[in-house]
């Protein structure tokens, strides 16, 4: 068995043509294609913005001292 992956194009007919080179010894085979069409936006093209999601946690205590702590509840 192979697995290939590939980027094409569909021409202006809406036909797709392959043309695979493969392997495997002359006979049948079974092909499942899953066309899935690539869009590209410049809303795809630009990276999210998280600054919405940024925080900061201020925190009372020792975190090594909790941390062991938490650990030592497992014994």
């Amino acid at each position: 068995m192979e697995i290939l992956q590939l980027t094409t194009t569909i021409d202006g007919a809406g036909y797709l043509n392959l043309r695979i080179p493969t392997q495997l010894a002359a006979g049948n085979v079974e092909i499942v294609i899953v066309l899935n069409p690539i869009f590209l936006t410049n809303e795809s093209l630009s990276k999210y913005d998280f600054s919405d999601l940024v925080g900061r946690l201020i925190w009372q205590g020792d975190p090594v001292v909790v941390q062991r702590t938490l650990r030592d509840e497992w014994r």
